[in-house]
């Protein structure tokens, strides 16, 4: 039976689920020391909608997915921009260890440009003591989430949220027990991949990213002139 992919379609595009996600943050709003980190590049888009909403600051944490050399979407794990490592350990017999030393040692490279490209090449601030909301436009192997909530507990944050618009049943009982909170607005019985749940599901490019992290900058200092 052919499945309808219209009826699955939760999002219109990552600005609504952006919404939607910030609807049920919204309890932090009155939380102290709150960041929220998107996962780029597809994150960031949904992270703004979020950090606006709260009136909190946004950040990028850098996290590279370890490609399979047949299949570049299939996660074999993930390197984080701290160094730490996650790999799938029920996919590891089917690739060389040459092999993993190659794509991590790319992936590090590619991490080094989107820093410099994102931040400037500075590395994140502390974390330390920060309740962290920490953000992706879905989830569907949970390599790249899980390297890097492994990267973030490693840094000592004070509470990590995981704030997800759609995520297979399969991972949330993990992602749970690494998590203080996990939200997901849908979980479908059946995954397909993320891109099924929305209309727009486009690339986002890293100009795009650049131009939310400076929309997010100028959001910030009018929450704080408003304050003042």
């Amino acid at each position: 039976m052919k499945m309808d992919t219209q009826r699955m379609r939760l999002f219109r595009d990552r600005k609504e689920a952006g919404i939607k996600l910030a609807e049920r943050l919204s309890g932090y709003r009155t939380v102290e020391n709150v960041l929220v980190l998107a996962l780029p590049r597809g994150g960031v888009p949904v992270a703004f909608e979020v950090a606006k909403s709260l009136e909190v600051s946004l950040e990028v944490f850098i996290t590279r997915k370890l490609r399979s050399p047949n299949n570049p979407e299939l996660a074999v794990g993930a390197l984080a921009e701290n160094g730490e490592v996650f790999l799938n350990e029920g996919l590891l017999d089917y690739y060389s260890e040459e092999y993993l030393k190659q794509e991590i040692s790319y992936q590090r490279e590619e991490i080094k440009r989107r820093q410099a490209l994102y931040r400037g090449g500075k590395e994140l601030p502390s974390l330390s003591g920060k309740t962290i909301i920490l953000i992706d436009d879905g989830i569907a192997t949970g390599a790249t989430m899980i390297a890097t909530i492994r990267a973030l507990r490693a840094s000592n944050v004070k509470k990590l949220i995981v704030a997800v618009p759609v995520a297979p049943h399969e991972i949330i009982r993990e992602l749970s027990r690494l998590t203080d909170k996990l939200v997901v607005l849908y979980t479908p019985s059946s995954f397909i991949a993320v891109g099924v749940y929305y209309v727009d599901f486009r690339q986002v490019s890293d100009d795009e990213v650049k131009e939310y992290i400076e929309r997010a900058k100028t959001v910030g200092r009018s929450h704080e002139e408003a304050k003042a």
